[in-house]
């Protein structure tokens, strides 16, 4: 049963959560939280970039869960335009604590709409002590409460990304590496659009090595 990706459901402030979550064999595995895409443009913790996310962090022996939003899929309550995501997201991290209690470290991920609301939690959680946030709309959403962000990480993005206009990219680079103590790494991957179709063995490629590099740190 160890190596097998649990279907569970975890308590969340608007009833239960549908989630899949694989726990590593080693006690003190760091931890990891993949949070989904915007729920009303199709967003489920099934979305290919969110698996792709999700397998990368099991394979590299983390304690992982993906979850579903309010309102998606088998999950209760309604879409609550990020309020509610965020305090369900805190939630999920909440179980993932408490079945690893021992872990290493505690990295938040999250996919478009997902990063948002990773990155909100970042804030809120001093002990998320990594990030990924994987194409971020900072055209869509205002990232100014990142300062400053308190913690290192990544952030993938496409080149061809038609949903990002690059300016807005550069603009939360630039802002980000202004900050002292921490290093934010910008990562734009060429031929990739927002969804990086027909790409994502570039993007699986990019995240395993960040994560095997911060995890060497540990």
């Amino acid at each position: 049963m160890d190596n097998k990706i649990l279907e569970i459901f975890i308590p969340g402030p608007a009833g239960r959560l549908e989630a899949k979550y694989y726990k590593s064999i080693k006690n003190t595995s760091p931890v990891a939280l993949v949070l989904q895409p915007h729920p009303q443009y199709g967003g489920t913790m099934n979305n290919k970039v969110v698996v792709d996310i999700f397998n990368t962090f099991m394979d590299n022996d983390f304690s992982v869960c993906r979850v579903n939003f309010r309102g998606v899929g088998k999950s209760d309550g309604e879409f609550d335009n990020g309020q509610g995501e965020l305090a369900d997201a805190a939630a999920a991290l909440d179980w993932l604590e408490r079945e690893n209690f021992d872990n290493s470290q505690c990295w938040v991920s999250g996919f478009s709409f997902g990063s948002l609301i990773a990155m909100q939690l970042l804030m809120r959680r001093p002990e998320i002590n990594r990030f990924i946030a994987v194409s971020p709309q900072p055209n869509a959403y205002d990232f100014s409460f990142l300062s400053p962000c308190p913690t290192s990480g990544i952030v993938v993005y496409g080149k061809k990304d038609e949903l990002v206009p690059a300016g807005y990219i550069s603009e939360l680079n630039k802002r980000l590496s202004a900050q002292k103590g921490i290093k934010v790494e910008f990562n734009g991957i060429s031929e990739a659009n927002h969804f990086f179709s027909k790409i994502d063995s570039v993007l699986i490629k990019t995240l395993d090595k960040y994560i095997k590099k911060e995890t060497a740190l540990y």
